[in-house]
């Protein structure tokens, strides 16, 4: 018998515990009989300034997956959504995000589907049949886009352009206007630019995707869009949900 609000399927979510912007993003995009079950990746709500700040503070989250696991598979969920978009690149190779995915999986009893960020916009992309060019908005410092870089090279990708929006403190990615973000993710658009990409699952950008999408006239990915859709469609879940960019609505 199956949990009783969770009667097509029960997502287990793991964030970083100054992380405020998965848990309401995902319950926006939840459809009727889905459920979202959210662990805490504990983790200081760290200041960063520097490149070293922030390399420091990428082996802390990788540290905390593990005790989330353990947390969110006691209520039994089908799957497993990772909440966090910088791990999955810091390797800088597929290899290296599979490893990652398979590591979850192990935490978890090894009979599980996850669902990372990196791979969920790699499937946006082709459903969008994205051909090469993109650019990338995220929160971040410069020192990941070397890794960025060769992740989205070695999958086929041409990064044209990277916005890094170098927030102060994990908690501080929130603490922005819809202007905000919506001049960051125009920043990154040009001539012949295909797709635009936003990493950071604690940045906001789901509430105001969609109005970038038509404003830009191109598809925008959004990463907590892309990683709940491809949890969604991994599980045989094909609902449309309108207000979320192309997405969600059409694939």
């Amino acid at each position: 018998m199956r949990d009783f609000y969770a009667s097509r399927k029960m997502f287990g979510i793991i964030t970083p515990s100054a992380n405020s912007c998965v848990q309401p993003d995902t319950e926006a995009l939840r459809p009727s009989g889905v459920t979202n079950q959210v662990a805490r990746m504990f983790t200081p709500d760290l200041k960063v300034g520097s490149d070293q700040d922030f390399s420091s503070a990428m082996d802390m989250l990788f540290e905390s997956i593990g005790p989330a696991i353990d947390q969110v598979v006691t209520c039994r969920p089908d799957h497993i959504i990772l909440g966090i978009s910088a791990l999955t690149v810091w390797g800088g190779s597929r290899s290296s995000s599979d490893k990652l995915k398979q590591s979850m999986i192990d935490r978890a009893g090894g009979n599980i589907g996850v669902t990372i960020p990196s791979e969920a916009i790699l499937e946006a992309l082709k459903a969008h049949k994205i051909k090469k060019r993109i650019a990338i908005v995220e929160p971040y410092y410069p020192i990941i886009q070397a890794k960025m870089e060769s992740y989205f090279t070695e999958c086929g990708y041409e990064v044209v352009k990277i916005n890094h929006l170098k927030g102060t403190q994990f908690s501080e990615y929130t603490r922005v206007t819809k202007d905000y973000l919506l001049g960051a993710i125009a920043n990154i658009d040009g001539e012949g630019i295909e797709a635009l990409i936003q990493f950071g699952a604690n940045l906001p950008f789901a509430a105001v995707a969609d109005e970038a999408e038509q404003l830009l006239k191109k598809p925008i990915i959004a990463v907590n869009i892309a990683t709940y859709w491809h949890a969604l469609r991994t599980c045989g879940i094909n609902d449309q949900i309108s207000g979320f960019t192309k997405l969600l609505s059409a694939f």
